[in-house]
This record gives C-alpha cells, structure tokens and sequence, in this order.
C-alpha cells in the first residue's frame, strides 16, 4: 500500500524547477512595479513645530526644505542645523519604513539586499 499525502499539502511550493521560474519572474516583475510606484512617491515630514518641512522622493533624494521665517535666526545657526538634520533623516526614515513596508509584501518578507 502506497502512503498519499492529502491533495493541498504543499500547494504553494513549486512541484518542479519550471515552477520556480516562474514564481521568482512573477517576483521581479512585482517589485519592479513597487520599485517604480514607489521611486516616484514623496515623503513629507514636519519638524520644530512646523518650523521646518523636508520632502523626500522614493529614490531617497531630498526633494525640498522649507523653513519658517521664524526659525532663521543669524545668532543661532547652531539650532538651524539642527533641525534640518533632524527634519532630512526623519524623512529618510519615513521613506525607508514605507518602502521596507511595500516590499515586504512583494517579498513575503525575504531580505533581498539591493532592491532599493
């Protein structure tokens, strides 16, 4: 008598190497699309109370800083800096979790190094 597993074991691992292929073109095409609807996304961030805006793309390029006039002041470039840095690098941040985010669900959660 022959052991036979039940018809849905293993249904979503390829039955062959054909399989495979596929699953991981399907994969590239994917993120690619991610890849694109993402490089073309703006990140926005407030800081300092609304002092400082920084806008990121996808491609995590500064895209634009604006400041309040307020903030400017020649006897403080010190706190200027800061919160540039500050508002640049949460911006980052929030473009990095978002894409992190978007190709996990292309990925399954994989870590692929190199994908954006």
């Amino acid at each position: 008598m022959k052991a036979r597993l039940p018809k849905n074991v293993n249904s979503t691992q390829p039955n062959n190497m054909g399989d495979m292929i596929k699953q991981a073109q399907k994969m590239q095409s994917d993120i690619e699309k991610v890849q694109e609807n993402l490089s073309d996304k703006e990140f926005s961030v407030s800081v300092g109370g609304g002092m400082l805006e920084a806008i990121v793309t996808g491609k995590k390029e500064l895209k634009s800083i604006k400041l309040k006039k307020e903030v400017v002041d020649p006897e403080d470039i010190e706190m200027l800096e800061d919160l540039i840095i500050s508002g640049v690098n949460q911006a980052m941040k929030k473009a990095e979790e978002t894409i992190d985010e978007e190709m996990g669900k292309v990925t399954g959660g994989m870590n692929i190094p190199g994908l954006i």
